[in-house]
């Protein structure tokens, strides 16, 4: 009865959940249409051009294109609102989600730097 038990515990635990996300995975690479931004699996940021059969054409700055497998592509990226929120120390803007630097601030503030 214990292991009966331990095969069902182990099966809603890890298999579901894995079938789940690969299923989602696959739908989403499926859903590509030219002019989507994407991220590929192996952090490449992109924008699909074509789609022919498994494989996808990826712009990743103009005028250079590679082509892809549709299984590396990672996750679509949403287009989102341009702003920025400051966040104590540094600005990051939500857009790119990369730190951005601050103006007012001076670029050699908090260095470590000695003199002798």
């Amino acid at each position: 009865m214990p292991l009966i038990l331990l095969v069902v515990v182990f099966y809603f635990l890890l298999i579901r959940p894995q079938r789940k996300r690969q299923q989602e995975q696959l739908q989403m690479q499926n859903s590509l249409v030219p002019g989507t931004r994407v991220v590929t699996t192996t952090g490449l940021f992109a924008t699909v051009t074509a789609i022919e059969d498994d494989d996808v054409v990826l712009e990743v700055a103009p005028g250079v294109e590679t082509r892809w497998v549709k299984g590396a592509i990672g996750r679509v990226l949403t287009p989102v609102e341009e702003e920025t929120v400051d966040n104590g120390d540094a600005v990051q803007d939500t857009a790119l989600g990369e730190p951005v630097v601050d103006a007012d601030r001076g670029a050699n503030e908090g260095s470590t730097d000695k003199k002798s």
